[in-house]
């Protein structure tokens, strides 16, 4: 199906008209990092990488590596099927750069999560034990069940208001970086690995949450939401800190990224949209700093 809109009218339909201050336009290679979903993939591995750095857990490398093709895959599938519906149903008020630029170059980037996919399949059969494989049995449904309640059928309204889109895969984000290290910490280490989870889940809900709000015409309201988070994290973090200070080192980095949410929202209307969507999920790679000590 060709793209039905020229490009000068997919720009303003993105917000980016000649208005909107150039000075807070992120670098043109980070834009791509997000607009080939490689930004969810490196944001799953960082976090994996700091669960485990928190609980003292040593992951064998097939296990990042199997969390980023999965959550690449996932994406590009997720969007390239956002995109064929609203333009079959003519919806582009929905669509947004990242789908634009799925759908323009679908004939690559099919392929290639296929491809993924299918190494994803030969990692979780030869690399990951049985038990495991059982486990993590339960997200697969999940991701299932999620793009079954969006990608079908009058799906989109399978979300109640208790449990949003944005909340569900918030959850399900944080459950996928976790499981690793929750299946292979030691016993002292699983509560406060749990709490971690927890907080990281509130985060990537109020990551969905903001870019949903941002992209929409509905008042955003994120700052007190993000300051709210920040809040509970460094409460979190100090109570964790004699016992545990891997795990309160790690919601002090999400404490770091809620306050940096805030900012952005702040800043919201000084910001090319798309540069706002990348910043996004930029603020969530602070755990990096542990893992480069």
């Amino acid at each position: 199906m060709p793209l039905p809109l020229a490009n000068s009218t997919t720009r303003h339909l993105l917000g980016e008209t000649s208005q909107t201050p150039r000075a807070l336009d992120a670098p043109a290679a980070v834009r791509l990092w997000h607009l080939a979903s490689l930004d969810a993939p490196t944001v799953a591995v960082v976090w994996t990488l700091a669960f485990a750095h928190a609980a003292d857990v040593r992951l064998p490398a097939w296990v990042p590596l199997l969390l980023a093709l999965s959550v690449w895959s996932i994406y590009i599938v997720d969007r390239l099927l956002d995109a064929r519906a609203a333009l079959r149903l003519g919806n582009l008020h929905l669509l947004h750069e990242r789908h634009y630029f799925h759908w323009r170059h679908r004939r690559v980037l099919l392929p290639a999560a296929l491809a993924a996919a299918s190494l994803c399949a030969v990692l979780v059969f030869t690399q990951m034990p049985v038990i495991f494989r059982e486990r993590n049995s339960v997200l697969a449904v999940a991701a299932l069940a999620y793009f079954s309640g969006v990608h079908l059928p009058r799906g989109p309204r399978r979300f109640s208001a208790l449990l949003s889109k944005e909340l569900f895969v918030g959850m399900l984000f944080a459950t996928g970086c976790a499981l690793p290290t929750l299946t292979r910490a030691s016993a002292s280490k699983l509560g406060c690995t749990v709490i971690v989870a927890l907080v990281f889940a509130a985060l990537a809900w109020l990551n969905c949450h903001s870019i949903d709000r941002w992209e929409s015409t509905r008042p955003a309201h994120i700052a007190p939401k993000a300051c709210t988070l920040a809040a509970a994290g460094i409460i979190s973090a100090c109570a964790l800190a004699n016992a545990q200070p891997g795990a309160a080192a790690l919601v002090a980095t999400a404490a770091l990224s809620g306050l940096l949410l805030a900012l952005l929202d702040c800043g919201r209307v000084r910001t090319r949209p798309l540069s706002l969507r990348v910043a996004a999920d930029l603020v969530l790679l602070t755990p990096l700093v542990l893992l480069v000590r």
